[in-house]
C-alpha cells in the first residue's frame, strides 16, 4: 500500500475498526444468502403475510435454529419484510342516502295530542 491504513482512515473520517470490519465482511459477502432464499420462498408462498416471528417458528419446524434478531436483520437486508395489511374503509351510506324532509321545522310544541 502506498499510504498507511491509519492515515487513510483519518482522511476519510472512518474509524480503523470500521475499516477492518468492512474488509472482513467483504471476505464473506453472502453468508446469509441461503437463509434469505428460503425466507423469500416462504414469503412468496404466503403472499408476504409472514413477519419475522412467524418465519422464526417456521424455520424452527424445519430444523433451522436462528435468533429472531438475525432473521429480522436478514429480512431487512433483502427487503423481505411482511406487507402491512390495511383495513378497508367502509362508508356508511344509510344516513347519506335516506334524507328525510324536515316536517316539524323545529316547532315541537303541539296544542293537543297527535297533532304533529
Amino acid at each position: 500500500m502506498k499510504y498507511p491504513i491509519v492515515q487513510m482512515c483519518r482522511m476519510l473520517k472512518v474509524s480503523r475498526s470500521g475499516y477492518y470490519k468492512y474488509v472482513k465482511q467483504m471476505q464473506h459477502p453472502a453468508k446469509d444468502l441461503e437463509l434469505a432464499e428460503k425466507i423469500r420462498a416462504k414469503q412468496e408462498s404466503s403472499r408476504r403475510t409472514y413477519g419475522y416471528r412467524r418465519i422464526k417458528l417456521w424455520l424452527d419446524s424445519e430444523g433451522i435454529v436462528k435468533n429472531p434478531k438475525t432473521i429480522l436483520r436478514i429480512m431487512h437486508k433483502y427487503d423481505l419484510l411482511s406487507e402491512i395489511r390495511r383495513r378497508r374503509k367502509w362508508v356508511q351510506m344509510g344516513w347519506q342516502v335516506h334524507k328525510y324532509q324536515n316536517l316539524l321545522n323545529r316547532e315541537f310544541n303541539a296544542t293537543h295530542p297527535n297533532q304533529k
